[in-house]
């Protein structure tokens, strides 16, 4: 009984170390953007290839979610979580180092490639040590209060270590936090891997997979600077496609596939990992065009424009929290859809920022609807994503889920900011380039831009109506309601 205690108490500490780690990776992917400018001068990297201190990062993120996830079944998911611990802390430190633009974005991949380690195994730690039902439920919803609000922290947290004690902090502060984690993950955590398979490693698989993945998010994101029509992107498309289709008649072959297409026949899960496509792609989209109206348009300083994402932060974690309550007691099918009409609504109304504007104007009251709809449907994918999956798919799962909400950013990113870009120099040049017209210019380019990000919000609402079971939904409150015990790993 007195072990029985101890072990129903280490898993809530675990959590906490495990939502910590999650916290400092998401943090990872936004904590840099405010201080790229003081990047690009003590580094000397030109203006052009600055973006690439972020889209290093959310390459490899993107590109080896999915071979993370799987590595951590079949190896172990304590073992590849601590790896992933490993990796992030060297390459940040020497991130902090970076002599050069090369060596920067270099160790920023390697932070990336760290983080697509430690972010589907820490989940699917989550989801093996609470059993489906009520304290799963708990779990994501501390799961994903950190996770949506680690976005809105990171900008607040790189203005603050950039502006006290340097840049290098927003590199160096992933350090401390990743050995603290390593050095308690053994006496918190257990072991678990998926037993019932065989060891063989598909690597055929994991090399196209994650080729195809990384081009992909390759091409997306330089398509704003190349073009969407150039020969680059459609070139690069072009390849990532007909990487994944040699991935996908590798998997049907094998015999222990990488990615066991079986788990798809879960209609809640793929809809879970389309709806999870559609909330990154509307919600990345919109944490980087507030951060741009803010600073280009409001002329907020970088520590002002942090300060002014934590309303929302705060919104996030407390919705979180009722989400996954709410989740227990109705299923997540009527939370998630209420959630996306919450996004929905919040992004159509920041597509009235004005030039005149302000905080409690134009930001304040989407930013708290908006949060809303994030809290709950973070949390509804992510349990809809992992629900009915046995333990040894677990991290398979969290990959796909992880995958999904990564390419979908991507991809809503480089499409939105395209639109943005589009209308503003149409607006500038009917304004025969007159500089005075550029505020303005940019403000009709974040309106058509949240618009666009409301439009993807939608489809997400109706991909959940059509994709995701109302009768998986309602099982999900029955076990809750049973009151099952957390399983022993």
């Amino acid at each position: 009984m007195t072990e029985d205690r101890d072990y129903l108490e280490r898993r809530w500490w675990a959590l906490g170390l495990l939502c910590m780690t999650q916290f400092m990776v998401v943090l990872d992917a936004s904590i840099v953007n405010i201080a790229l400018p003081s990047i690009g001068k003590d580094v000397g990297i030109s203006q052009e290839n600055l973006s690439w201190v972020v889209n290093g990062y959310v390459l490899t993120f993107g590109g080896f979610l999915l071979l993370g996830g799987r590595m951590a079944d079949l190896l172990g998911r304590r073992r590849i979580f601590m790896a992933g611990l490993i990796v992030v802390a060297v390459a940040s430190l020497f991130a902090g180092f970076a002599p050069s633009e090369g060596a920067l974005i270099a160790a920023r991949a390697g932070q990336g490639l760290g983080a697509a380690i430690i972010a589907p195994s820490a989940l699917s730690i989550v989801a093996t040590i609470f059993r489906d039902g009520s304290e799963r439920n708990k779990a994501l919803g501390a799961w994903g209060a950190v996770a949506g609000s680690g976005g809105a922290a990171g900008v607040l947290l790189g203005g603050v270590l950039t502006d006290g004690l340097g840049w290098e902090w927003v590199m160096w502060v992933n350090v401390p936090v990743s050995l603290i984690v390593l050095a308690l993950t053994p006496q918190l955590i257990p072991e678990s891997r998926s037993e019932s398979q065989t060891r063989y490693f598909d690597v055929a698989g994991a090399v196209t997979v994650t080729a195809g993945l990384s081009l992909l998010v390759y091409a997306i994101v330089d398509a704003e600077s190349a073009g969407w029509g150039s020969g680059q992107t459609i070139g690069l498309l072009a390849a990532a496609i007909a990487l994944l289709g040699v991935f996908t008649a590798v998997e049907l072959r094998s015999h222990a596939p990488l990615v066991p297409f079986g788990i798809f026949s879960k209609r809640t899960l793929t809809g879970a990992n389309a709806v999870g496509l559609m909330v990154g792609g509307s919600l990345f989209a919109m944490f980087f065009f507030i951060t741009l109206y803010m600073q280009q348009v409001l002329g907020y300083s970088p520590i002002k424009a942090g300060l002014s994402y934590l309303p929302l932060s705060v919104a996030i974690i407390l919705s979180a929290g009722v989400a996954s309550q709410l989740v227990t007691k109705v299923g997540f099918k009527p939370v998630l859809a209420v959630g996306l009409v919450l996004i929905a609504a919040g992004l159509v109304w920041f597509s009235r920022v004005s030039v005149g504007g302000g905080f409690t104007t134009d930001i304040l009251g989407p930013s708290l609807l908006a949060a809303v709809g994030l809290g709950f449907a973070f949390v509804t994918t992510t349990i809809a994503a992992v629900s009915g999956i046995e333990d040894r798919e677990q991290g398979l799962a969290s990959g796909l889920i992880n995958t999904s909400q990564q390419i979908g950013g991507a991809i809503g990113l480089a499409v939105l900011a395209t639109i943005a870009n589009s209308r503003t120099d149409d607006v500038v040049a009917a304004a025969g380039g007159n500089p005075a017209a550029l505020p303005g210019a940019l403000v009709e380019g974040f309106q058509s831009a949240f618009l666009g990000a409301a439009g993807i919000a939608v489809i997400g609402l109706v991909l959940t109506f059509v994709l995701i079971r109302g009768s998986d939904s309602r099982a999900h409150v029955a076990l809750s309601e049973k009151g099952e015990a957390p399983v022993a790993v």
